[in-house]
């Protein structure tokens, strides 16, 4: 006896790790972020970031 094959393919949720669409949009959006907040940094203080670190 032969069992039946589903009708319907389920849908599976995509990951949330790995090299998907959602992790590169995090991973953009967070790039936005830190590259406003170096440049309010640097416009507030008078100094590059390095600087401001004191690695400079």
């Amino acid at each position: 006896m032969t069992n039946p094959q589903p009708s319907v393919t389920p849908k599976l949720e995509e990951p949330k790790f790995g090299f998907n669409s959602y992790a590169e949009r995090l991973n953009g959006r967070a790039a936005m972020i830190g590259f406003v907040a170096t440049l309010i940094i640097e416009y507030v203080t008078g100094q590059g970031l390095l600087s401001w670190l004191g690695l400079y």
